[in-house]
């Protein structure tokens, strides 16, 4: 008798999923719209830079319809301009959509949860399951019983044929209290960022742009907060991120983390934490007259024992900074190794490649922890 029933892999072509013509073109728009920093003109500039060399359109979809699509799916609208002239800007539909696409691409296409906490170390009477068992004790909730694993232990304990289930056979599942988390993400907004032929402000964007999509809609009661930073710091909207442009700045990184203490203090949450983006050394402080005190030459001792002082003022009010340096200078990281040891922070010494997934690992991590 002949058997078909073949086992085995089969193999065959890889046949990419199906796009609408306007999604693909999406996509790269999202893309360009955050390295132009919001501009509209000069990434669709670029779009057709990019569709003459690889043929991204055809007679049938061009460049002019798909503008027309982002219209009437309101993406983009007309505005005039302050000198009287019109202009096509992005809509804050536009913003979201980037800004999931940004988490997408960094962190994986994560599950969103309707919860919006997270764990701490400590088990007890919490809200979360941990799929762990113990015993039961006097005092826990009928509620918590796990009745398939009580039903097992009185089958193996008791036997089928005289089956009974007694006290000694009852466990209950472990579950744990979800903590809130507030985070101040502090960006590094100096002149360096864009220095020396590397675009380091966009992949920083595209980091804060992940991290806000992923607490408003996977960790809704927590906080995030987000701060700028150059010869001054100052705070900037989570809609305002795709326009985030680096300035002729120093690195004031003492204004950056005396505002980033200030807005944690005005926080209930007992979890607070700083994540700091940067790729330079301090350089600036600014004086009680208002005079800014700047050397970019080497550490500047003055300057960088501020730094220290504000990492130990940190760590009195149980605030940890983790520190994500993107630049590979020895003596940088000697100064980052000392500022992360004054405040018993972390530090990771990255390029941008992997910066987005690092800096979700430490939120995830630190979400499991609670800060006595």
């Amino acid at each position: 008798m002949k058997n078909d029933n073949k086992k085995g892999f089969y193999f065959k072509q890889y046949e990419a999923p199906f796009q609408s013509p306007f999604d693909k073109l999406f996509g790269i728009f999202k893309e360009l719209i955050t390295h132009t920093s919001g501009d509209f003109d000069e990434a669709i500039d670029w779009l057709r830079e990019l569709d003459k060399e690889y043929k991204l359109t055809d007679e049938h979809y061009t460049i002019d319809d798909f503008i027309e699509d982002l219209k009437k799916k309101g993406y983009i609208r007309d505005e005039l301009k302050e000198d009287g002239t019109s202009g096509i800007i992005i809509t804050s539909k536009t913003e979201r959509a980037i800004r999931q696409q940004a988490l997408d691409n960094i962190f994986g296409n994560l599950k969103r949860s309707g919860s919006g906490n997270h764990k701490t170390k400590h088990s007890g009477n919490g809200d979360e399951h941990t799929g762990e068992f113990r015993e039961f004790h006097f005092g826990d909730g009928l509620e918590r019983i796990s009745l398939t694993e009580s039903l097992r232990n009185a089958q193996i304990n008791n036997g089928v044929e005289s089956f009974m289930l007694t006290e000694n056979d009852l466990v209950v599942e472990e579950t744990q209290f979800k903590s809130q988390m507030s985070t101040v993400l502090m960006i590094d907004i100096s002149h360096s960022m864009i220095l020396y032929g590397e675009d380091r402000i966009t992949p920083a964007k595209k980091v804060a742009m992940a991290l806000a999509e992923l607490i408003t809609t996977r960790y809704p009661k927590d906080t995030l907060d987000i701060l700028v930073f150059g010869n001054d710091a100052w705070t900037i909207a989570i809609k305002d991120l795709p326009y985030l442009k680096v300035g002729p700045f120093h690195t004031n990184t003492v204004a950056g983390l005396q505002l980033a203490m200030d807005i944690l203090r005005r926080k209930r949450n007992t979890n607070k934490q700083i994540f700091m983006i940067t790729d330079g050394k301090p350089s600036c402080v600014r004086e009680k007259d208002g005079s800014y005190y700047m050397n970019s030459n080497g550490l500047d001792e003055y300057i960088v024992d501020k730094c220290y002082s504000q990492a130990q003022q940190a760590r009195k009010l149980h605030i940890p900074i983790t520190t994500f340096m993107i630049a590979n200078d020895p003596y940088l990281q000697q100064f980052v190794n000392r500022f992360t040891e004054a405040n018993q922070g972390k530090a990771f010494y990255t390029g941008l490649k992997g910066l987005g997934e690092m800096i979700f690992e430490d939120y995830e991590t630190n979400r499991k922890k609670r800060i006595k």
